[in-house]
C-alpha cells in the first residue's frame, strides 16, 4: 500500500475525530478503508499459504487444507 494512501487514511481519521467529515470525505474514507482491508486480507491469506499443521498422525498438511470449512 502506498504511503500517501495510508497518510490520507490517517488524515481523514484525525479530521473525523476533531471536526467531522463532509459527505465526500466520508465516501473517500470508506473507499480507502475498503482498499486497505482488501490488501490486509490478501497479505494474511498469503501468510497462511506458508503455514503448515502437523496432524496427530504425524502428517503435515497446509493450514488452509487442514482448516477448510466444510459445506453444509
Amino acid at each position: 500500500m502506498e504511503k500517501e494512501m495510508i497518510s490520507r487514511i490517517n488524515e481523514l481519521a484525525k479530521k473525523k475525530k476533531e471536526q467531522g467529515l463532509t459527505e465526500a470525505e466520508q465516501a473517500e474514507q470508506k473507499k480507502l478503508y475498503k482498499i486497505y482491508l482488501g490488501e490486509i486480507r490478501s497479505q494474511f491469506s498469503a501468510t497462511l499459504d506458508n503455514v503448515s499443521v502437523k496432524e496427530k498422525d504425524g502428517s503435515v498438511v497446509p493450514f488452509k487444507k487442514a482448516y477448510k470449512k466444510e459445506d453444509k
